[in-house]
């Protein structure tokens, strides 16, 4: 199969689980030995298939290494699983922006290098999809990123919860490049969203009555200071949707980040309280605590959304892909349930 070329925005800490993810599954020599993925194989491409062909970001601790050594620079903090191999691939300097936020300033040293040219670079180094990997609150960056991969002729793919494969202008722009585009807010492999989501449609589906419930997120990484700062409310709103879309009724709903904790480094941790009633009108009560480390619960969807948004250009479709939005991320276009989302994603990926 020939290569899938990708170009990264932001090297930090879910640049680094990806890069780590593709040499780790690389270097397995089976498929049925691919542990911790959704998908080894994806429309006939395997994780291995997938190569980074041009990165960018502002910090100078990266701007000009290669690839290999950037994703394991300061201030990234996700775990090293994998010895990533030379990849001669130089991370470039791009706008900054808004890529940083007041509370973010003290984390981030902001390289003096020139700005590269974003468009050339994408045209020679051959790449066919940019991955938005940019923190929540650089809304402007992300729109800056977004017209560069019209400009490129790449498709788009937005992991941030910013507003472009979910907003009609951004997804009439790419339409009428004739180019793919997802988003927005890409899923964790196993999310606090998704637990939570489950476990309301399990209890549902017994007939218990849910009250109320919430899901607080505290973590140690950069883009947990990132989000109190600046995507708090639209974070909330995103998961608080998502949420609500397990059940079939409304009730009180609170879903979103809380905290900082530095010492949890690029650990998150997950609080859930479900308060509810069954049979005869009795009370019950879900108390849990879930832990993960932030980074590689993106790597899976990552993967898989990056081998799909592949089929989608040797399809030639064009604009917002739903099947593939429904599936990697918590605020699609078009918003359906779990079990919909992944059986629309499996005929579209297979098809």
């Amino acid at each position: 199969m020939p290569k899938i070329k990708v170009a990264i925005v932001g090297v930090g800490n879910c640049a680094s689980a990806f890069l780590q993810g593709i040499n780790y599954y690389g270097e397995t020599a089976k498929i049925d030995e691919f542990v911790g993925l959704r998908n080894s194989t994806l429309a006939g491409y395997v994780p291995n298939d997938i190569t980074v062909v041009a990165a960018f970001d502002i910090d100078e601790r990266k701007v000009g290494l290669d690839l290999s050594e950037a994703i394991f620079a300061k201030p990234n903090n996700t775990p090293q699983v994998s010895q990533v191999l030379k990849t001669n691939v130089t991370v470039n300097k791009g706008p900054l922006l808004d890529g940083v936020g007041e509370s973010t300033k003290h984390i981030i040293q902001v390289s003096d290098k020139a700005d590269a040219d974003i468009v050339k670079i994408l045209k020679e180094s051959g790449a066919e999809i940019i991955i938005n990997l940019l923190p929540s609150g650089a809304i402007k960056a992300t729109e800056y990123y977004a017209k560069q991969a019209i400009a490129a002729g790449c498709a788009f793919i937005n992991a941030t919860p910013n507003f472009i494969a979910s907003d009609p202008s951004w997804e009439k722009q790419f339409k009428e490049a004739n180019l793919p585009l997802v988003g927005d807010d890409l899923v964790d492999q196993i999310g606090s969203t998704a637990l939570h989501k489950t476990l309301l449609k399990l209890l549902s589906g017994c007939g218990v009555k849910i009250t109320e419930t919430y899901q607080l997120d505290v973590g140690g990484g950069a883009e947990s200071v990132d989000t109190l700062e600046r995507t708090r409310d639209t974070k909330r709103t995103i998961k608080t949707e998502a949420v609500a879309s397990a059940l079939p009724y409304k009730t009180q709903i609170v879903a979103g980040s809380t905290d900082y904790v530095d010492f949890l480094q690029n650990k998150r941790d997950s609080y859930f309280y479900i308060d509810g009633v069954y049979f005869c009108n009795t009370p019950l009560k879900i108390d849990l605590k879930f832990q993960t480390v932030d980074a590689p619960n993106a790597g899976s969807a990552l993967l898989d959304v990056v081998r799909a948004v592949k089929v989608a250009l040797t399809k030639k479709q064009v604009g917002a892909i739903e099947a593939i939005c429904a599936y990697g991320f918590k605020r699609p276009p078009k918003m359906a349930p779990i079990e919909t989302a992944e059986e629309e994603f499996k005929c579209y990926t297979n098809a």
